[in-house]
This record gives C-alpha cells, sequence and structure tokens, in this order.
C-alpha cells in the first residue's frame, strides 16, 4: 500500500503491553507452533505478490514476512502502480540481498503519477535490466497451478485490472485473492489517535474502476481494509527488528531510512498496513472475516450493501498476537 500524507493512529498495544498479554494467556499459539502446525503434512501455499513496493515502507515489511514464513511459495512477485520498472528493480536488490533472487520479478503497468518513490534510490543502487510483463506472468503462473495460487495484492489494482480484461478464464483459475484495501467504518486514524469514519482508502482510490471489476471478477476475495491493519510499529519494536543485523532486516532498515528522508508529512512511525493481508494467508486467526457485498463508488469509497456476498472481510486484528509473529519472523535467517 503506498500513500505518503496519511493520518497515524497510536498503537493500542505497545511491546511492554503485548508482552503483558501473552503473560495473562491469550490463547494464540506462537508462530513457531503455527508454522510447524500448518507444514505438518503438507506442501506450502503457492502465491503470487503484486505490489507497489518503493513508496510507502509498510510493503517491504509485507514482504519480509511473505519470504520468511515456510508456509508460503512464492511464485513470483510484480510491481504495480507508477515507476513499475524502479520497483521491479527494487525487487531485485531486495530479493538478491536476501537469499531469494531465484524468484521471478516481472513489471506491472505503467501509470502516471506525482506520488513520491520515496526508496527510488535505492532501486538504482542496483543493476537495471528488462523486466517481464507483470500480468501476463501472473496469468501464466495462475494457468500453470489451476485452483492452486493466492495472489497477495498489496497495492493498487492495475494489474489484476488488467489481466482480468486480457484472461478472464486464466484469472478466475486463482484460489483466491488475499488483498489489504479499503475502508468500511473506520477511515484513517487522525496524527493523534482520534478516529474518522470511512475514508477512500489509497488502493482503491488510484483505480477503483478495477476495484469494482476485481469484486464482479467470480474469484474468492478476502480484504483486510482500514479497520483491521493500521498497526503501528514503534520504536521499541522498529528497533529490536533493526538491531538484528541480519541480511533482511539490513534491507528494511535501509528502506525505512529512505523512506523518512525522502517522504512528507508522515509520522516516524510506520502503519504495517500491507503484512497485516500478508499474515491473513496462513494465520487467518489473527484477522478473523466476515462475509459482506462490496461495492466501490468512483471515488474510490468501498460501501457495504445489502445482497449476495461478494468478499470476506477482517474488521478487528489480533494486534498483539500479529506482532509477535512479524517479530519472531523477521529474525529468521530463511526459510
Amino acid at each position: 500500500m503506498s500513500v505518503i500524507n496519511r493520518g497515524r493512529g497510536r498503537l493500542i498495544c505497545t511491546a511492554m503491553l503485548c508482552t503483558a498479554a501473552w503473560l495473562a494467556g491469550e490463547s494464540v499459539a506462537s508462530p513457531a507452533q503455527s508454522a510447524t502446525t500448518a507444514m505438518a503434512g503438507r506442501e506450502p501455499q503457492l502465491v503470487w505478490v503484486d505490489t507497489d513496493i518503493g513508496d510507502d515502507i509498510d510493503d517491504a515489511f509485507a514482504l519480509g514476512l511473505i519470504l520468511r514464513s515456510p508456509e508460503l511459495k512464492v511464485l513470483g512477485i510484480s510491481t504495480a502502480f507508477g515507476d513499475t520498472q524502479t520497483r521491479a528493480r527494487l525487487v531485485d536488490r531486495f530479493l538478491a540481498a536476501t537469499g531469494e533472487k531465484e524468484i521471478p520479478v516481472s513489471a506491472g503497468v505503467h501509470t502516471e503519477t506525482d506520488n513520491v518513490l520515496s526508496q527510488a534510490a535505492y532501486a538504482k543502487q542496483f543493476p537495471d535490466k528488462k523486466h517481464a510483463d507483470g500480468v501476463a506472468a501472473m496469468l501464466a503462473a495462475f494457468s500453470s497451478h489451476p485452483g492452486q495460487v493466492t495472489l497477495i495484492a498489496l497495492g493498487p489494482l492495475f494489474n489484476v485490472g488488467a489481466a482480468i480484461d486480457r484472461d478472464p478464464v486464466a484469472f478466475r483459475k486463482l484460489k483466491r485473492v488475499v488483498m489489504m484495501g479499503g475502508s468500511i467504518n473506520r477511515g484513517y486514524d487522525g496524527k493523534n489517535g482520534e478516529l474518522h469514519p470511512a475514508d477512500a482508502e489509497w488502493n482503491i482510490n488510484r483505480d477503483p474502476k478495477d476495484a469494482a471489476k476485481l469484486l464482479l471478477a467470480g474469484v474468492p476475495l478476502f480484504l483486510a481494509p482500514l479497520d483491521s491493519t493500521q498497526i503501528h510499529l514503534q520504536p521499541a519494536v522498529r528497533e529490536s527488528i533493526f538491531v538484528l543485523g541480519s541480511p533482511l532486516t539490513d534491507q528494511l532498515t535501509l528502506l525505512y531510512h529512505q523512506w523518512m528522508a525522502h517522504s512528507w508529512d508522515h509520522n516516524v512511525t510506520p502503519t504495517l498496513f500491507d503484512p497485516v493481508a500478508a499474515a491473513y494467508t496462513f494465520r487467518p486467526d489473527l484477522c478473523p472475516m466476515e462475509p459482506m457485498r462490496l461495492e466501490v463508488d468512483e471515488k474510490g469509497f468501498t460501501r457495504k450493501v445489502e445482497g449476495t456476498p461478494n468478499a470476506q472481510v477482517c474488521l478487528r486484528s489480533s494486534e498483539a498476537s500479529f506482532l509477535e509473529l512479524l517479530t519472531t519472523r523477521l529474525g529468521v535467517a530463511s526459510k
């Protein structure tokens, strides 16, 4: 998810409060136990990641979480929104530095935008190359593994809409789409933690037409909106990740500081929108879903309406358990 000027709320559960919640006996398995249980006797889930990494910092944390989760096997990564070639170059460097360079990277639909690509310098320190067509690459993956691939959509839906238009039959071979996007009851939190009503959320309002198209595509859709994804990475928890000094956490540290230097009007504390959606793919207990029928209007508002459900929606996530999962997984050397 990419947006530079958006409100930040306060962290409901700081690292100390999270620890207290776990000690009080919250009934959630540890990340290690969950991974062992999830992987026992079955293959990892096949996933395709579509991301607008390079503007905000939460995409990088989401990608790190995905790469360090043995429940997932990444078939490919496509970049979305704006300068998708530079975004793909950023992913190339991130994967090379974290020991994952065998994952194919492709560039999606280029779009015009004045949004700041805050981490462009990170990308430009890596050799450039021509990337494959992201839409064609994702459709090929869906067709090669019918009914098996989860699309993790973490940005505006230009690539998704293009894939539906180009080959709707291949697109419907997806197992499901897990997406960060939308706003049902809760909008972006204010800078002092004040709650606001529903907003036109970034991933939807950059491309409402393709968001509406996805709702009608006939593929199971699991949506993590603003209501459940405004989890803030407070300084103590953030530094506990950065201080690890692993290849992955070093990349996150570099990208965080570029985001800080080249963004404007934002809090120093990142909001982890996208990692919540990524975590849902293998830890659905962290963000329980309920069926809804949704519509998207031309201004990018996501409305709950009457009728047959076309999405599963998470309105509240388990913040303490999510932060435990994130910090544990980012500390893992490799799968």
